[in-house]
């Protein structure tokens, strides 16, 4: 987050244009949490601005990807494409899509590039997309955004727990998910 903060800094008149490169970027990349430039955001611009901020980029960075995924992996058929809500996404159109898209963007565990490249893989207009990720991100940024606020506010140990608390967690599930796998 200090980079990305530093960055911004640097960056002074150009600083919410940054902020929008590296939400994109994220966002194509797909696999990297939002959550730093967010925190970023929110620590150089404040909390409002900061959140407004990281919104757009959010939006942006989504339909970007979502074109972009478009237009180089329509034969791509990774893994996570035979979940069944990522397959009835992947059949679905119009009004049932925008619902589909909307509900995945209210649900906290999956991935937003997940959503991005099952969207851009199926049958959903640009335009439908784009007005369920604007309806559906912002309930998630609100609480992202105020989570990373407390975190920021919180002290060096309480920071500490956390990131160990997220390290077990993390490590926890890799071993779980691999033993699953008969690795």
């Amino acid at each position: 987050m200090n980079f990305i903060s530093e960055a911004l800094l640097s960056s002074d008149p150009f600083s919410i244009a940054v902020s929008l490169v590296f939400n994109i970027l994220i966002s194509v990349l797909g696999f990297i949490p939002s959550v730093f430039i967010t925190a970023a955001n929110i620590t150089v611009f404040g909390f409002e601005k900061g959140l407004i901020l990281s919104y757009m980029g959010e939006i942006v960075g989504a339909v970007v990807s979502f074109w972009l995924y478009r237009k180089g992996f329509q034969t791509f058929q990774p893994k996570f494409m035979k979940n069944r809500w990522v397959m009835k996404l992947q059949r679905s159109q119009g009004f049932h899509s925008f619902w589909m898209i909307l509900m995945l963007r209210l649900l906290p565990f999956i991935p937003s590039g997940v959503i991005n490249l099952t969207a851009a893989l199926s049958k959903t207009g640009l335009m439908i997309f784009f007005l369920a990720t604007s309806i559906g991100k912002l309930p998630a940024l609100l609480v992202e955004a105020y989570s990373v606020t407390q975190v920021l506010k919180a002290s060096d140990d309480v920071r500490i727990v956390l990131v160990l608390l997220i390290l077990v967690i993390a490590v926890v599930y890799y071993f779980t998910r691999n033993k699953k796998k008969g690795i």
